[in-house]
C-alpha cells in the first residue's frame, strides 16, 4: 500500500496536506508546527491499550507525510504531480518514526511546558484552534478538550464562554450538542477530571516529589478550583437552558388542555 492510500485508510484523507492540517501554501516552519501538533495528539504514548495499535499505525502514516512535505525536492514532486516517491529517502524502510520524532522534538523540560502554556493559552492561535475544534467536532465538548492543545478541565467555563461568544457574533454556528448537552456528560468530565487528578498526584508520589511542598499546594488548590468550577458550570447550565425546558414543558400542558 502506498503513502496515500495509507493516509486515506488512517485518516479518512488521501491528500498529505489534509492529513497535517495545512493548507498547500503553508511554509516550512507551519508545517512543522503543524505536524507537532497532530503527533502529539496521535502519539502512541497517549493511547489506552487497546488503541495503541491503531495509534502506531496513525502516527506513522502523519510523520511520513510529514517527511515527504519538509523534504523540498519531494514537496515539489507532489506538488507537481500529486505522486509520492516510495522509494525516496524521505520514505526509506526501518524508519524508527518514534525516534524521529524525538530528533525533531527534543524532550522538554517542565517549564518549558509551562512557558508555552503561558504563551499560548488566550492567544489568537489558543482562540482559532477552539474554533476550529468546535467545527471539526461539531459541538462535541468532550473532543474539544481533548483536542485543544495544553487544555485541562478547569478550563472549560473559559473554553464555553468562547464558544458561545462566536456563535453570538455568527462566527461558528450553533450545534446541538453543545447548546444542548447533557447534564450526565458535563458530569462525566468531571469524573474523569478529578480521576485524572488522583493519577497525577499519586504519579508525583511515584517520582518522589513529595518534599515539594510549593507544587503539592498548587495541585492541591487546583484541584479545588477544578470542582468549584465544575459545580459552577453545571448551575449555569441548568440555570441558562433548564429555564427553556420548563417553559417548552408549561407549553406542551397547554396544547394538551386544549
Amino acid at each position: 500500500m502506498g503513502l496515500l492510500e495509507e493516509c486515506e485508510a488512517a485518516f479518512g484523507c488521501a491528500d498529505l496536506y489534509g492529513v497535517i492540517g495545512v493548507g498547500r501554501q503553508a511554509s516550512a516552519a507551519e508545517i512543522r508546527r503543524a505536524y507537532r501538533r497532530a503527533s502529539v495528539r496521535t502519539h502512541p504514548d497517549r493511547a489506552e491499550s487497546q488503541h495503541k495499535e491503531e495509534a502506531t499505525r496513525r502516527f506513522q502514516v502523519l510523520s511520513k507525510a510529514y517527511a515527504v512535505l519538509s523534504d523540498a525536492e519531494q514537496r515539489a514532486v507532489y506538488d507537481e504531480q500529486g505522486t509520492v516517491d516510495e522509494e525516496g529517502e524521505a520514505l526509506r524502510a526501518g524508519t524508527d518514526w518514534r525516534e524521529y520524532w524525538r530528533q525533531l522534538f527534543p524532550k522538554i523540560t517542565f517549564k518549558d511546558i509551562k512557558d508555552f502554556e503561558k504563551s499560548y493559552k488566550n492567544s489568537e492561535e489558543e482562540l482559532a484552534d477552539i474554533k476550529a475544534a468546535y467545527l471539526d467536532f461539531e459541538g462535541n465538548m468532550d473532543r474539544i478538550m481533548e483536542s485543544v492543545l495544553c487544555m485541562e478541565y478547569a478550563d472549560e467555563p473559559r473554553i464555553r464562554r468562547i464558544i458561545e461568544a462566536a456563535i453570538d457574533s455568527g462566527e461558528v454556528p450553533s450545534y446541538k450538542a453543545f447548546v444542548r448537552e447533557s447534564k450526565q456528560k458535563i458530569n462525566a468530565r468531571k469524573r474523569r477530571a478529578e480521576k485524572e487528578a488522583r493519577e497525577a498526584e499519586k504519579t508525583k508520589e511515584e517520582l518522589g516529589l513529595g518534599g515539594e511542598d510549593d507544587l503539592k499546594a498548587l495541585i492541591q488548590s487546583r484541584n479545588k478550583d477544578r470542582q468549584k468550577q465544575m459545580d459552577d458550570l453545571l448551575a449555569q447550565m441548568e440555570a441558562k437552558y433548564g429555564k427553556k425546558a420548563k417553559n417548552r414543558g408549561k407549553k406542551t400542558a397547554a396544547k394538551k388542555r386544549e
